[in-house]
């Protein structure tokens, strides 16, 4: 069912925000955990299985799923731009075909948590292309192809649920961002009906780090306005004058937050 504004939430719901966090850092299990878990909140880690060590260094994770957390994939090997770096021989999205970064993507899921049966994306560096010039592709298809969803970055971190491509989802940036700012970020998300995405690095940590006052305060609000026993089975009826199977779409996606991670899509009612 669709809310009152015609918006695909389940009734008393105005918006919803999802938690993601990039790169498996140390501080997000020190820290960004116990945090989640003082507010009853879930979140998403997008990881980037390699190293001789990786089983070992994948326990604390397949820990943090159990618990109710979404392990996403966020490759193996992280390529980016080679505008991104000065050293002109790094590996990088320009020297990579789409059969090349569809096989690191594949030997991630791979490599991932083989308890969880879906998984969401999450494009490293946002960049969603592979060559350049003549032969630059996006692989976006790639990502469409093998996840229920795709998290990059866009003019803005809100998504239309109508109108949202899933396989390349707009998220906003959390580094170096205040308390208040995250927590009129995560309101807009209700005032206008969207779905809004949080980025995260390091807790304290890194070079793209949010503070754990910031986070705290942010997950504090969200505990506060979230929809109380959310529905985990919501339908969408043609909201927002969306395709029936975009609307499928988003369904399944709710759902999959809903149920398959316990409610990591945080669902917002009013204040």
């Amino acid at each position: 069912m669709t809310t009152k504004t015609g918006l695909p939430w389940p009734d008393g719901c105005l918006g919803a925000v999802s938690l993601t966090f990039d790169d498996g850092r140390a501080s997000q299990l020190q820290k960004a955990i116990p945090i989640l878990a003082e507010h009853d909140l879930r979140a998403t880690f997008y990881l980037n299985p390699k190293g001789d060590d990786w089983l070992d260094a994948l326990a604390p994770w397949r820990e943090i799923a159990r618990a109710g957390h979404e392990i996403g994939n966020h490759t193996i090997g992280h390529p980016c731009s080679k505008a991104l770096f000065d050293d002109p021989g790094l590996r990088c999205l320009e020297r990579m075909t789409l059969a090349e970064i569809e096989a690191d993507i594949v030997e991630a899921s791979r490599e991932g948590i083989p308890e969880q049966a879906e998984f969401s994306f999450c494009y490293p560096c946002y960049q969603e292309h592979v060559g350049e010039g003549l032969t630059r592709q996006s692989y976006v298809p790639v990502v469409a192809r093998h996840f229920i969803a795709g998290r990059g970055q866009g003019e803005r971190g809100h998504n239309i649920p109508a109108t949202c491509d899933l396989a390349y989802l707009y998220s906003w940036k959390a580094e170096f961002l205040t308390a208040p700012t995250l927590v009129g970020m995560a309101e807009q998300a209700a005032t206008l009906g969207r779905w809004t995405i949080f980025t995260i690095h390091g807790i304290d940590d890194g070079h793209l780090p949010l503070s754990e006052v910031a986070f705290r305060e942010l997950c504090g609000f969200l505990a506060r306005q979230r929809l109380p026993g959310a529905p985990t089975d919501a339908h969408l009826d043609g909201a927002g004058g969306g395709s029936g199977e975009a609307d499928r779409s988003l369904e399944r996606v709710i759902h999959h937050e809903a149920t398959m991670t316990r409610s990591s899509l945080v669902l917002l009612t009013s204040w």
